[in-house]
């Protein structure tokens, strides 16, 4: 296919004006010339994109899957034109991290501020992602590193073992289950939950776990971060269910309980992993290598 980004774009303004003369002048392109480029589109397709109609145009069904198509390629073009316009400003890298929410509020803001500290020409695009979609972004290329908590690596990506983090309860401390050793997640899910926005990756790894259970989380407040959620806690509001780190961090200045979950899964064993290490460019190599560093070297996280 001849497409150009000019012709997708056009017709995504086609599309969601409803008319070839409104998406000519949204694209700032002639009305003969617009249509010549739909016509064109449509003859390389051998298929219908528009229905003409007596007042503006209807997208068909090809038309649809068309459009899904043409506004992917313009993100991820304009995304790509983002990122190189960087680099005229200096920027010498950027790198693509994904991670899930453990590592993503607990170790990975400290190392990462010192990692840019010392690449100051580096930029970072960190995305909260559960571990199952960070696999399948790295195999894809859509992703050039992730950290993630997983116990099986497929084939195709190489990983880095960096640190452990356990998931815990937290409570006020006059709370029924303040003076539990330990606790299952099944016994907790008649409480009333304070959690994180339900798009959050450890939202939906723990609403996933308790559906398993046949059960369902009940949320009085959901909230952005953890500090929001500790707080609500702090106040009596609920319970949570948070990263030891985390918890650790906000516990110095809120009065909290804190009861680790007794589950195997609780444990989150966090790994750096990446396609081919040696095959990343320089920027993505030197942030392997300093997240491995971190680890081995037994840096603790602040929160």
């Amino acid at each position: 296919m001849r497409f150009d980004i000019t012709d997708l774009r056009l017709f995504i303004q086609v599309a969601e004006a409803g008319s070839i003369t409104a998406g000519a002048e949204r694209s700032n392109i002639a009305l003969s010339a617009a249509s010549a480029r739909i016509s064109g589109m449509e003859a390389e397709l051998g298929v219908p994109l528009l229905e003409r109609q007596r007042i503006g145009v209807r997208v068909t069904e090809a038309g649809h899957a068309l459009l899904h198509h043409a506004r992917t390629i313009d993100r991820q073009f304009a995304r790509m034109k983002g990122e190189l316009d960087e680099f005229a400003f200096g920027l010498k890298g950027h790198v693509r991290l994904f991670s899930n929410t453990n590592a993503e509020t607990g170790m990975l803001p400290d190392i990462l501020a010192a990692f840019l500290l010392d690449h100051p020409a580096v930029n970072i695009d960190l995305q909260e992602h559960l571990s199952e979609e960070i696999i399948q972004a790295l195999l894809e290329g859509i992703a050039d590193i992730g950290v993630l908590a997983t116990g099986t690596i497929p084939e195709g990506l190489e990983s880095f073992s960096i640190g452990s983090d356990r998931l815990v309860l937290i409570c006020t401390p006059s709370h029924a289950l303040a003076g539990r050793g330990s606790i299952e997640f099944s016994e907790v899910l008649d409480q009333d939950f304070i959690g994180l926005h339900e798009e959050a990756a450890m939202q939906a790894f723990l609403a996933e776990t308790a559906a398993h259970l046949g059960r369902r989380m009940r949320f009085r407040m959901r909230l952005r971060g953890f500090d929001g959620v500790c707080r609500m806690v702090e106040r009596g509001i609920g319970v949570a269910i948070v990263p030891l780190s985390s918890a650790d961090f906000f516990r110095r200045i809120l009065r909290l309980a804190v009861v680790p979950l007794a589950d195997s899964w609780a444990e989150r064993h966090l790994k750096i992993c990446c396609k081919d290490a040696a095959e990343l460019p320089p920027q993505g190599r030197k942030l392997v290598q300093f997240l491995a560093l971190r680890a081995t070297t037994g840096t603790q996280p602040t929160h």
